[in-house]
C-alpha cells in the first residue's frame, strides 16, 4: 500500500531582509512579490500536480489568522500548527511528524514532503518530477534532500557535496557552510556540489527515530508537545510551557549531517528563495534598461534598478543598480551590491524601539484591516475594511470616542443597547465607555471611515467582552 504524502509548510519566518515591506507582523510569505498571489498561497498551488496530498501548515500564534485567510482566499483545506515559540526547524518538523503519525487512518507511517512557504519555483512540473522520484526513495527509508544545480558561484547558500549515485540521486557527501567566492567558484566547476535548499522528504517515523537517535533532547520535548496538542477553532495548538524547553536547532544539524541515510536529488526547475531584493530582481522581467519597476514610476536615464511605488509616484534620473522600495511609512535606498545589510536597518529600528520593523501603516486583523491615515494630539483617523461575514469584537474603550461613517457597504453595530444598520454615506457615534460591535452582513467588504478622539488612543485601550477569534482581552 502506498504511504500518503503530507506536504509540510513552514511559514514562521520574519523574512527581515525584504524590509520595508516585510515585517514581523506581515513578513515575506504573505507578500505577493512574485505574482499576484502571496508566496504562500504560490507554494501551496505548488502542490497540485503531485500525488493527493494532505497540507500541514506551521506558523507562530501571530501570524495564524493570516495563514488561514491566505488558505480560504484559495479554497485550500490544510491543518495549521501553531508554535508557541520559535525553535527553529527540526523541532517543527518533528511537530507535524508526531501530527501526521497522530493522523494516520491505516498505520502506515506518512512520508512527509517538508518545504518552505516563501520559495519561487518556476518550473512546477520539473518540481512534481522530481518529487515523485524521491517517493520509493523515502519510502524506503532514506532522507531526501533537494539540492538546487547551481548556475552561479553563490556565496549566499549552504552547498551539498555529491557522493555515490544512488536510484536518481546520489548519497550526501557532505553539508557545507556558504562558501567565499573562490570556494564557490571551484565547487561549480567541479560539478559535484548542489545548493541546499532547505526542502526534504521522508517518512515520518525515519524522522522521529532519526531525530531520537541524534538529538534525543529535542525529540523528547517535542514527543511530550505533541502529546498535549488542542484544537482550538482551525488551529492545533502545541504546549507552550513544555515546548518552551526545546533546544533550538535546523534540520541540517541536528539530523541531516549526522545520519548515514541522507540522498541529494538535482532539481534545476527555476528555484529561489528570495532572501534579498537582488535575488528578487535576478527573477523578475526587466526592460530594456535592466529595471524592474512595480508601481507608478518614471525612470529617466536609470539602469538596473528595483523600484517598488506602492503610494506615490517615484521618478529617478540617472541612478543605476539600486534598490529604492516606497511603502506608506518608510522608503528604502539601497545599493542592489550591499541589500543584505538591510538586516542592520531592522536592528536598528528594535534598538531603537520604532514600530516600522514590527507593524506596517496598513495593519491586519482577523476580520480585515485598518490603515491609520492621520493622527494628532487627541484624535486619529483609520480607514477600516471589514470582510464579508466578519465582526469585530464586543468591546469598550475608556478614553476614547469614535465616530464611524460607511463608505461601501453595510455596518451591523451594536452601540450600548441600539443594534442598527447604517449604509453608504451614513454614520454613528460611539461615547467613550459604550460597548459595541461592529459587523459586516453583506457579500462585499465594508469600508468605513472611523474618527478616534480622546486622550488616549493607543490599542491596549481595547476591553474585548466577546470575541469571535479566541484573542485575549487588550490584545
Amino acid at each position: 500500500m502506498a504511504l500518503g504524502l503530507n506536504a509540510v509548510i513552514m511559514a514562521g519566518g520574519s523574512g527581515t531582509r525584504m524590509w520595508p515591506m516585510s515585517r514581523t507582523a506581515y513578513p515575506k510569505q504573505f507578500l505577493a512579490l512574485n505574482s499576484e498571489q502571496s508566496m504562500l498561497q504560490e507554494t501551496v498551488q505548488r502542490l497540485a500536480g503531485l500525488p493527493p496530498c494532505n497540507t500541514t501548515i506551521i506558523t507562530n500564534e501571530e501570524h495564524r489568522f493570516l495563514v488561514a485567510e491566505h488558505l480560504r482566499q484559495l479554497g485550500h483545506k490544510a491543518d495549521i500548527l501553531l508554535e508557541p515559540v520559535g525553535r527553529n526547524t527540526a523541532p517543527a518538523i518533528a511537530l507535524a511528524a508526531f501530527h501526521a503519525l497522530a493522523k494516520a487512518e491505516d498505520g502506515e507511517p506518512p512520508l512527509l514532503l517538508v518545504l518552505a512557504a516563501d520559495h519561487v519555483i518556476e518550473a512546477p512540473q520539473t518540481f512534481h518530477q522530481v518529487v515523485e522520484q524521491a517517493i520509493p526513495m523515502a519510502r524506503d527509508g532514506l532522507l531526501v534532500t533537494f539540492g538546487i544545480v547551481p548556475d552561479s558561484p553563490a556565496t549566499g547558500y549552504g552547498y551539498i557535496k555529491q557522493g555515490d549515485a544512488i536510484a536518481s540521486g546520489h548519497k550526501v557527501a557532505a553539508f557545507v557552510e556558504k562558501p567565499d567566492h573562490d570556494t564557490a567558484s571551484a565547487y561549480l566547476a567541479s560539478g559535484d556540489y548542489l545548493w541546499n535548499s532547505g526542502m526534504f522528504m521522508f517518512r515520518a517515523d525515519t524522522y522521529l527515530q532519526e531525530l531520537e537517535q541524534h538529538r534525543p533532547d529535542i525529540y523528547k520535548v517535542c514527543a511530550q508537545a505533541a502529546q498535549a496538542l488542542k484544537t482550538d477553532l482551525d488551529f492545533h495548538r502545541i504546549d507552550a510551557q513544555v515546548f518552551e524547553q526545546c533546544p533550538d536547532d535546523s534540520i541540517d544539524y541536528a539530523v541531516m549531517e549526522k545520519t548515514h541515510h541522507a540522498v541529494v536529488l538535482p532539481l534545476d526547475a527555476g528555484w529561489s528563495d528570495v532572501g534579498s531584493w537582488s535575488a528578487l530582481w535576478d527573477i523578475k522581467a526587466k526592460d530594456e534598461h535592466g529595471n524592474v519597476a512595480q508601481g507608478d514610476i518614471i525612470a529617466q536615464d536609470s539602469h538596473n534598478n528595483f523600484i517598488v511605488a506602492n503610494e506615490k509616484l517615484v521618478s529617478t534620473i540617472g541612478v543605476d543598480n539600486l534598490v529604492i522600495v516606497d511603502t506608506k511609512d518608510a522608503l528604502l535606498v539601497a545599493d542592489k551590491n550591499r541589500v543584505q545589510e538591510v538586516k542592520a536597518i531592522v536592528a536598528k529600528l528594535k534598538k531603537a524601539e520604532r514600530s516600522e520593523h514590527v507593524q506596517h501603516r496598513e495593519v491586519y486583523r482577523p476580520w480585515g484591516k485598518y490603515d491609520s491615515i492621520g493622527s494628532g494630539h487627541r484624535y486619529q483617523v483609520k480607514c477600516i475594511t471589514v470582510n464579508p461575514g466578519a465582526k469585530l469584537s464586543l468591546q469598550k474603550h475608556h478614553h476614547r470616542a469614535e465616530h464611524w461613517v460607511v463608505v461601501s457597504g453595510t455596518a451591523k453595530v451594536v452601540n450600548g443597547e441600539q443594534t442598527l444598520l447604517v449604509s453608504e454615506n451614513q454614520s454613528t457615534y460611539i461615547p467613550i465607555g459604550a460597548v459595541h460591535s461592529l459587523e459586516n452582513p453583506g457579500k462585499i467588504p465594508l469600508e468605513l471611515i472611523e474618527v478616534q478622539s480622546g486622550s488616549y488612543l493607543g490599542e491596549d485601550d481595547i476591553i474585548r467582552l466577546q470575541d469571535n477569534y479566541g484573542r485575549a482581552e487588550q490584545k
